[in-house]
């Protein structure tokens, strides 16, 4: 009978709807963040005496804090806690809108909107959450919904705005953003349980600091192509320093022992291909918010608008945000039933038949609600089969990393739209007017449908066995514990490059670790039970191990016997050669590895890699000499080597 201290726990234990609702309305106030400026953005120059491209900063600020903090703050919620994590983006969020809304100058707006660009971070972070505290039958819909709360944030965005300035002022907007991150922020505190999957390390302060500056300079320049000219020394030099940042990053990543972004993980086909088509999705997305209300708001005299208001165009758009949350349950039946890889493909179809749609109808405003939310519907879908996608082919202990990693690379696909599409309708114009043509709509959205295109040729080369969710515990996952350790070599020395899997005794995937330049590893473990665990380095022959976890033992360590090497004897006439050179030399001549045999005329050389090889020996004397083909794969090898007598070669 359980003890009134546990069942006065269990009882407070909030429901997975609860914490489904909070977290998903964290989308909304993402997408409230990016959207409420933006229908003021004409009007912020006379409000505070600055130039159209000056006011352009307050999406600018937004978007490259944004960008730097959704991978810092990921990471962070890895290690040091998620929902930690989340009360931190909130309350900056909180007190950067307070900050513009009381600052009364534009530069205090500036610093307030770069505050609020934390909020991007929830996200990533949010659905993390959920894989961690949502039962595995509910873990699709909770990320379909949360995805769709990202479209209807920002349909409410624009006409709220709207509405808000014109009844109570500019700074009303930063207010109502407060309000709601104060309010999300107790949600949080309240109803979301903080969980137990951290990995504990150094934070990687250096990575961190030079991916920031990295694509900082990189979304600059992408952001302010179009205006400051893509040819101009700005640009130039922000994209020079993007590419030499990011070239010092990657090595330094692949050494350091606890990297800011797992790179060997993310280059896993699952990893790598999934975030692509995140980058080509991004990219078709955003088109389809820029050019719709564009299209409802341009002077009906083009031929294709409809001079709706700000506020009316905004309207226009609540149906597709509440498409997405209507299709939110349909996308994670698909994701159940059919996997992650065939929803991205389905989504990204979807919104191809949107796109090819809206090239031709185009002549009514219901036409372009009707093709905005086909694209808006095929989004959710595709947004949704991400996540589940990341989650299932990285370590449980980098769900929160890897999907911040991913929504970096979407903001990236988004920021590229907004440039692609302001350089296409500013050049292809309409007569002597600086008006878009509608060609020029066309082509943009043919591109979108491009992209989608390409999108579907990247979830094609996901493997199907990443389209299927890891399984999960049974219930809400309350107990589950990392379990850390190192693979070390029998003189204690750690191995890598090494992998750790954790399996359930009857076989069932669990969590799996790539460890690290110091041999440690973290694993994700459902709770008390006996769990099969292998160990495997490169060049050793692996090792299997029942452990039974009591709940309390968070360590367990794997110490590798065997090497596998290559090996054998070098003989002249039955006689064993001491001193003897042998060298292994790939199929193709490259050199791998030399050694000498020692005095029983024995050698070793490590296992290479598996392939084809030529292995030669070298007499030290009379330089007679042989070479023999071989082959490897991931088993020891024993060559013995005879060279021939100095007659048989003559003869030869």
């Amino acid at each position: 009978m359980p003890s009134s201290t546990a069942a006065g726990q269990l009882s407070r234990t909030p429901s997975p709807s609860a914490i489904t609702a909070v977290l998903a309305l964290s989308g909304t106030v993402v997408a409230l963040m990016q959207t409420l400026v933006v229908p003021l953005l004409p009007d912020f120059p006379k409000i505070l005496g600055v130039t159209a491209d000056d006011a352009s900063w307050l999406v600018t600020a937004t978007l490259l804090s944004s960008a730097v903090a959704t991978p810092i703050v990921s990471r962070s919620a890895d290690m040091y806690g998620k929902r930690k994590m989340m009360v931190v983006c909130l309350a900056i969020m909180v007190a950067g809108s307070v900050m513009a809304a009381l600052g009364g100058s534009f530069l205090w707006l500036i610093i307030g909107r770069a505050l609020q660009g934390f909020s991007s971070a929830l996200i990533p972070v949010g659905i993390s959450i959920m894989r961690d505290e949502l039962p595995k039958e509910k873990m699709g819909s909770a990320v379909a919904l949360m995805s769709a709360t990202l479209g209807i944030g920002s349909a409410m965005g624009l006409p709220l705005a709207g509405v808000l300035y014109e009844s109570l002022g500019w700074e009303s907007i930063f207010w109502v953003a407060a309000g709601a991150g104060s309010l999300l922020l107790l949600a949080v505190v309240l109803v979301v349980p903080e969980s137990k999957v951290r990995t504990p390390g150094r934070f990687d302060f250096a990575g961190a600091m030079v991916l920031s500056g990295a694509l900082a300079a990189l979304l600059l320049a992408i952001s302010k192509g179009g205006s400051w000219g893509w040819g101009s020394e700005p640009v130039l030099l922000l994209f020079l320093a993007a590419a030499v940042l990011l070239a010092a990053w990657v090595p330094y990543e692949l050494k350091v022992a606890q990297p800011m972004v797992d790179l060997r993980t993310s280059a896993r086909r699952p990893v790598l291909m999934t975030n692509m088509a995140s980058l080509l999705i991004g990219f078709a997305m955003f088109a389809n918010m820029l050019l719709t209300t564009q299209q409802l708001q341009l002077p009906s005299a083009t031929g294709y608008g409809f001079q709706l208001s700000v506020i009316t165009a905004g309207l226009c758009m609540v149906p597709s945000g509440l498409a997405m949350v209507v299709f939110a349950p349909v996308s994670g039946r698909i994701i159940r039933v059919f996997g992650g890889k065939t929803a991205l493909m389905a989504g990204a179809a979807v919104m191809i038949v949107g796109y090819v749609g809206r090239v031709f109808f185009y002549d009514s405003i219901a036409s372009v609600i009707i093709g905005s939310t086909v694209v808006s519907v095929g989004t959710a879908i595709a947004y949704a089969a991400m996540p589940t996608l990341i989650m299932g082919a990285v370590p449980i202990t980098e769900t929160a990393s890897a999907n911040g990693l991913n929504s970096l690379v979407r903001s990236i696909g988004t920021s590229t739209s907004s440039a692609a599409v302001a350089a296409v309708l500013t050049s292809v114009t309409i007569g002597s007017t600086r008006l878009p043509s509608f060609d020029a709509f066309k082509d943009v959205f043919w591109m979108a449908a491009l992209a989608s295109s390409a999108s579907v040729l990247a979830a094609f080369f996901i493997p199907r066995a990443a389209a299927a969710h890891r399984p999960a515990v049974p219930a809400v996952a309350a107990t589950e514990l990392v379990v850390q350790g190192r693979v070390l070599a029998a003189d204690h020395r750690p191995l890598t490059p090494a992998v750790v899997t954790v399996l359930q005794t009857d076989g069932e995937p669990v969590d799996w670790s790539r460890v690290d330049t110091d041999g440690n590893y973290s694993v994700a473990l459902p709770g008390a039970g006996k769990y099969l665990m292998v160990a495997n380095a490169a060049g050793w022959a692996p090792m299997a191990e029942v452990f039974e976890f009591d709940g309390r033992t968070l360590r367990q360590n794997f110490l590798l016997q065997d090497r596998l090497e290559l090996s054998g004897t070098a003989s002249l006439d039955g006689e064993r050669v001491s001193g003897a050179v042998v060298t292994l030399l790939q199929a193709s001549g490259e050199h791998v590895a030399t050694t000498l045999t020692d005095a029983d005329g024995v050698y070793t050389l490590p296992l290479p890699v598996a392939g084809r090889y030529v292995v030669t020996m070298l007499h030290p004397v009379t330089h007679q000499a042989m070479a023999r083909k071989l082959a490897v794969d991931n088993r020891s090898v024993t060559v013995d080597l005879a060279a021939p007598l100095l007659t048989e070669q003559a003869s030869a």
